[in-house]
């Protein structure tokens, strides 16, 4: 494949139609097993923390095919894969035109992973400063009822009233779900790849590529770092899809192999 454009939104390359259907087809049976059998796949597919007792290493990969299926009302919810989905068509599909297949697809999944061990990292350094000075003894004790306990509140939609309790409960219990880190780790390829480019903000404002990229990656620091309760966007695995694509097209950049060869 020799030919890109980057106006060129209408065809669908190989590695992002597969992709599109695994997440849609994920999405549906997502939503036919809750109202049949009233089972969450995110209790065996979505990202926990190491510490959680339903983690498993293979959530790194599964963990990105998930989104959101149902709001806290019991109400279908379509924003979330739809967005991710409408980038990962419109970046995705140029990039895998720029780079080959097999290279798009490697990228992809390592901005992924990448993302999801951020999330871990960032809820790792989170319970550290949340325990820090409890004496380990009775943390055993604690980290024991939020692993049993207070997994259950979160699966029931609930949480402790406490404070402490229910930011503790929420690092440890809640999951994470969605593309979002990989197609933050596209959004970082195409301004690097195309800086000059122009996005059109709410398809109405133009920018350049390599603007909205900082202003976007500067905006999700700044929601991370004010750790909303209210917020449930895991806005350090945005980061660390960034992170990693930025350390990944550096790293072939050095070994001069910027485009098709792996």
């Amino acid at each position: 494949m020799s030919n890109y454009s980057l106006s060129g939104f209408s065809g669908l390359t190989p590695v992002v139609k597969n992709l599109l259907i695994l997440n849609v087809a994920m999405f549906v049976i997502g939503i036919v097993l809750r109202m049949t059998g009233g089972f969450d796949m995110v209790h065996l597919l979505g990202l926990h923390y190491i510490s959680a007792t339903e983690f498993k290493p293979v959530q790194l990969i599964s963990y990105m095919f998930l989104h959101a299926t149902f709001d806290s009302q019991g109400q279908l919810v379509f924003t979330h894969i739809f967005f991710n989905m409408f980038a990962l068509w419109m970046f995705g599909t140029i990039l895998e035109q720029y780079w080959g297949a097999k290279r798009f697809f490697i990228f992809y999944m390592v901005c992924g992973i990448g993302a999801g061990l951020v999330q871990i990292l960032v809820a790792y350094i989170r319970l550290q400063n949340l325990t820090d000075g409890i004496p380990q003894e009775q943390l055993s004790e604690l980290m024991n009822v939020i692993n049993t306990q207070g997994a259950e509140l979160i699966w029931q939609k609930k949480n402790y009233t406490d404070a402490f309790l229910g930011e503790l409960n929420r690092v440890v219990n809640v999951p994470t779900v969605g593309a979002s880190g990989a197609i933050f780790g596209l959004l970082m390829a195409f301004g690097m790849l195309f800086p000059n480019a122009y996005l059109y903000i709410f398809f109405a404002i133009p920018m350049k590529a390599k603007y909205f990229v900082i202003l976007y990656g500067a905006l999700e620091l700044f929601l991370g770092m004010r750790n909303s309760a209210s917020d449930n966007v895991a806005h350090f695995a945005h980061l660390g899809g960034m992170i990693f694509a930025f350390i990944l097209i550096m790293w072939w950049r050095k070994k001069g192999k910027s485009r098709y060869e792996i």
